[in-house]
């Protein structure tokens, strides 16, 4: 892919949306900046540890569009709010995937056949308020719709055969509940009309020469959270499973698991009696069950008495406080065969809840934005795992967390250009435990 060009948005050249604020940058020196950026705010990284950065891609890379409705009754527009609460329509973003740019203007047809009228912010009124458009490497669509009253979502219910007639490549559609003027992207009530789970195939059928992690099929139920470049997202699981498989530990959490990504990347093949299951503990969800799953060291954490570290078994747990995120993950261990455990449990509370005899080996944290915190970093530091695979959508974060975890040095560190075009990125590093000084 070339490195050198810049695509041209007439969206951005008009000044109609500024959101890619980098895209006028060649994404060469995009690469670099956000390369230059994490070396800097982490000093102490060795430059021979930084592996090359892996670029997102100029077009064609997002996966999910969440698309304001605006415009009026029977001519919506499907973009962003410009000033006023204008509604901007954005259909022809060239950073949406091709199937979702193939999909919008057939959406905003639809929309405007039944005959409800967009959400108006400013007058705090109307009905349509979001679509939310995610496609699959197989070219298959999730359809969200959020609106504000039960009177849409019969409307939308009622005129579901012309939906599927419109798009027929939508495998899921839903409608969720928002009936608050919140600025919040959906709201707690989710309305199923098609299909229960988008099917996010990474490769799960991979031949034995592609890299571990390659193969991964994920089960994205609709309010689940996924990472939005579906080629960068394959490249960082793809990197933890290698630095996984490097060590061979025989006991992996992955905390903030959400659908299960790393876990799944990270287990091993097979599907032995645990696949996909958290056990009783793990069926009862919450953090009092992941405690009890916690204080079992033969649940997920260190080796049963007498079985040797690296003996072919890796037992894997991920824990996330989103229910909906843990059962999509059980239904792709289960549905792979593939050996993890899941729990519906706050990470925080589950590790400092934990019995010390089950503290694994290796722990992966890919928490928000906000970072794993003090109190997490603290028993990271202290709780005796040798190593921690940390992945990051925010450098500043990753390097206060990392200055609260003396006892660690990073042995290998990358940057993923999940967000080109923009300031956000991933960044990856693995740790490792400190020599004692002597």
């Amino acid at each position: 892919m070339p490195l050198v060009t810049t695509p041209r948005c007439d969206y951005f050249e008009a000044g109609r949306c500024r959101s890619c604020a980098l895209i006028e940058t060649p994404i060469a020196e995009q690469l670099r900046a956000k390369d230059a950026r994490c070396r800097a705010l982490l000093p102490a990284v060795p430059a021979e540890a930084w592996l090359p950065i892996v670029s997102g891609g100029e077009r064609d890379f997002r996966n999910k569009a969440k698309l304001v409705v605006g415009g009026t009754t029977g001519d919506v527009t499907l973009g962003i709010l410009g000033p006023g609460g204008v509604g901007v329509d954005l259909r022809d973003c060239l950073i949406q995937e091709p199937g979702i740019r193939a999909a919008i203007p057939r959406l905003a047809q639809f929309l405007n056949g039944t005959g409800l009228p967009p959400y108006d912010v400013p007058r705090r009124r109307g009905e349509l308020k979001y679509a939310h458009v995610t496609v699959a490497p197989s070219g298959t669509l999730m359809l969200r719709f959020v609106v504000r009253t039960d009177h849409a979502l019969g409307v939308l219910r009622r005129a579901l055969p012309e939906l599927r007639a419109a798009v027929p490549e939508a495998a899921v559609i839903s409608v969720n509940l928002l009936p608050e003027h919140v600025a919040l992207l959906e709201g707690e009530r989710e309305e199923p009309l098609l299909g229960s789970a988008l099917t996010m195939d990474l490769g799960l059928a991979a031949a034995p020469e592609q890299p571990p992690g390659s193969g991964i099929a994920l089960h994205l139920l609709p309010r689940s959270f996924f990472q939005t470049n579906t080629v960068v997202a394959r490249e960082l699981y793809a990197q933890a499973a290698e630095w996984v498989a490097r060590f061979d530990p025989a006991s992996i959490w992955d905390l903030y698991c959400g659908v299960g990504g790393f876990a799944l990347a990270c287990a091993p093949r097979g599907g032995g009696a645990g696949a996909g299951s958290a056990g009783a503990a793990g069926a009862a969800g919450g953090a009092g069950a992941g405690a009890a799953l916690a204080a079992g060291a033969g649940a997920a954490g260190s080796p049963e008495a007498g079985e040797p570290a690296g003996a072919g078994v890796r037992r894997v747990l991920g824990v996330e406080v989103s229910e909906e995120a843990v059962r999509s993950a059980r239904r792709s261990a289960a549905d792979a065969g593939i050996d993890a455990e899941f729990v519906a449990a706050d990470a925080t509370a589950f590790a400092l809840g934990a019995a010390p005899g089950s503290v694994p080996e290796l722990v992966i944290v890919n928490p928000p934005r906000r970072g794993i915190g003090a109190d997490l970093a603290a028993w990271l530091d202290g709780c005796g795992a040798q190593r921690v695979i940390y992945s990051s959508c925010n450098p500043d974060s990753l390097a206060k967390d990392l200055a609260a975890m003396p006892g660690f040095e990073v042995r290998e560190a990358r940057v993923f250009d999940m967000f080109p075009h923009t300031t956000h990125l991933e960044v990856m590093v693995l740790l490792e435990r400190a020599a004692p000084a002597a």
